[in-house]
């Protein structure tokens, strides 16, 4: 006992590192929530155009993804990836504020120069977060600290969601000087790469491993594709991930349209999304504790069950003002934050899983493909929606028809509830049922002795 006490990383440095989250999310939260609404809104793309861009860039990040995490199993970057996050962090940056540049031109040339940033982002993205999530799995092979770790991850996560969500305008306005929205979004866009650059520096500084795999040979793409394939704890957690991110960035994507077609109060559709974040970072200390009593798939039905039930009634109702609108999305959330839990602190327990099942331990090909599938499956949500409005006839900056609205609406309450379902079904068939983790790492270290 007073091996494994020593053996354990502190709980301070599991802190430190988790807060590289934060940076993280100032990106992907800004990414999101709010650059498909700048696409349609402040620079008026129409909005399958703008859709086609953001789904194009997201498999393409999910490509880059996956790529990033065969070369991270293959080779390591030069001095350890805490330096290689530390230098990814400017370019990252740099990348960001590229992405919210106003097009330098108009026409195809001006969709042009805003494809390309945003593709440049994502593959700067992919490159710096891979290495980062890879890392979550290094510090410690207790599932415990790994279930804190994704807690305090989410914690931070949602403390930046909130940043985003209630200050990117304002914050941004006021940086920028100007309140007309695409330079309100530029200001944002450089304070929260400044921000993000100085934390994953320190994050990058003061990285420790614990776990360090001895390999003799670094495994094949091809050997590393056919370890995930026959890893079953992998394939029906990231399906099942997939199912639930159509859902939920359906819900979310489609936030601030509602408040301004539905309600007609942006402010308090991006008070939403703040609120939204600051229950998620109330919530997830209480999904912890179940997670403690119930295990972490049984946290998945729990949370699941509810938001299909939130959807529901949503779907039979007509909610048209800000406040009652905002009270079912902080509960949404509450909800939601509880799936994203049980699926971060399950996802580095399938490295072990595949480890036994295969033999090879492939810590990069697990968060590279699992980035590549939740790419595809926001490139698929944003699709979806964006189909959804199409169809139902609206047309951005111009009042919504009855008939419009109503579509809209059920776009946004039926397609996520048939997704949440789904993924009901595939977590059924999730070997990582309570305990199982820690029966296979104790199976691990036997055969090692």
């Amino acid at each position: 006992m007073i091996a494994r006490l020593r053996a354990a990383p502190a709980r301070l440095r599991l802190l430190l590192f988790a807060f590289g989250d934060f940076a993280f999310n100032l990106y992907w939260q800004s990414i999101m929530l709010f650059l498909l609404f700048y696409y349609t809104e402040a620079l008026d793309l129409p909005v399958a155009r703008a859709a086609m861009i953001y789904t194009i860039a997201s498999i393409w990040d999910g490509l880059a993804n996956f790529l990033a995490g065969a070369i991270a199993d293959r080779r390591e970057p030069g001095r350890g990836y805490g330096r290689f996050l530390m230098l990814g962090s400017i370019p990252l940056g740099l990348a960001f504020i590229l992405t919210y540049m106003p097009p330098l031109a108009g026409g195809w040339w001006g969709i042009a120069t805003i494809f390309a940033g945003h593709l440049l982002f994502r593959t700067a993205y992919a490159a710096v977060n891979v290495p980062y999530l890879a890392m979550s799995a290094r510090v410690s092979s207790d599932s415990r600290d790994r279930a804190f770790l994704a807690g305090m991850r989410m914690l931070f996560g949602t403390m930046a969601a909130v940043l985003v969500a209630r200050g990117t305008l304002p914050l941004g306005a006021w940086l920028s000087g100007s309140a007309v929205p695409a330079q309100a979004y530029l200001g944002a866009a450089i304070l929260f790469a400044i921000l993000g650059t100085a934390i994953l520096m320190l994050v990058g500084a003061s990285y420790r491993e614990q776990v360090v795999p001895a390999r003799a040979q670094p495994p094949s793409i091809a050997a590393s594709l056919a370890s995930l394939a026959a890893n079953r704890a992998f394939v029906t957690l990231n399906l099942a991930m997939m199912a639930m991110i159509v859902a939920v960035t359906i819900l979310n994507k489609s936030v601030l349209y509602y408040f301004k077609y539905f309600i007609g109060d942006d402010v308090a559709g991006q008070s939403a999304l703040a609120w939204m974040g600051v229950v998620g970072a109330v919530a997830v200390p209480l999904w912890m504790l179940l997670q403690r009593l119930l295990g972490t798939r049984g946290l998945w039905f729990l949370a699941a069950g509810f938001c299909m039930a939130g959807l529901m009634l949503f779907a039979g109702a007509h909610i048209d003002r800000a406040g009652p609108m905002q009270l079912f999305l902080v509960a949404m959330q509450a909800l939601i934050v509880g799936l994203h839990f049980a699926y971060w602190a399950m996802l580095p327990n399938t490295v072990e899983y595949g480890e036994k099942a295969t033999g090879l331990r492939v810590e990069g090909a697990v968060f590279g493909m699992a980035s590549l599938l939740q790419r595809i499956a926001i490139g698929i949500a944003t699709l979806l929606l964006a189909s959804g409005f199409d169809a139902a006839g609206y047309v951005a900056n111009v009042r919504q028809s009855e008939a419009t609205l109503t579509a809209m609406r059920l776009t946004i309450a039926l397609v996520p509830l048939g997704f949440l379902a789904l993924s009901c079904v595939l977590m059924l068939l999730n070997p990582l049922g309570k305990g199982a983790h820690a029966r296979i790492v104790k199976d691990l270290a036997g055969r090692a002795n």
